[in-house]
């Protein structure tokens, strides 16, 4: 294995510990509620929040499950990027709100050079 395989690998083995823990959130009550509150209306008026919450928690956890998988860390990051594309606009909506969202309502700029942020580590990951 050459050097940049392991820190590929190392990378995978972050993103799956940070990934599932997250998703793990998804299921305790308190964080679970936040997240809810933090859709925006319109897409709660679609799909409850509850669900849309657990479905999201589902995803991390086996997104960060398949980047530890040989054969399937590719297509779980390309997942995990959609994912990171698609939960954006309820993380946007929460930073217009910092009185309401409190903690969750990280300033927009930093939220979006996050998840900038993970998507190369995860395109790093799986190339």
């Amino acid at each position: 294995m050459d050097p940049f395989e392991i820190v590929q690998w190392v990378i995978r083995g972050v993103l799956a510990v940070l990934f599932v823990g997250m998703g793990v959130l998804h299921f305790v009550p308190g964080p679970a509620k936040g997240m809810s509150a933090i859709i925006p209306p319109g897409i709660k008026r679609v799909v409850p929040g509850v669900v849309l919450v657990r479905f999201t928690g589902v995803c991390e956890i086996v997104g960060g499950i398949g980047m530890l998988v040989p054969g399937l860390h590719v297509v779980a990051g390309i997942a995990l990027i959609v994912f990171l594309v698609a939960v954006f606009p309820a993380n946007a909506y929460a930073s217009r709100y910092p009185e309401r969202f409190g903690r969750a309502a990280i300033p927009f700029w930093p939220r979006l050079f996050g998840q900038v942020a993970l998507i190369a580590l995860i395109v790093v990951a799986i190339v």
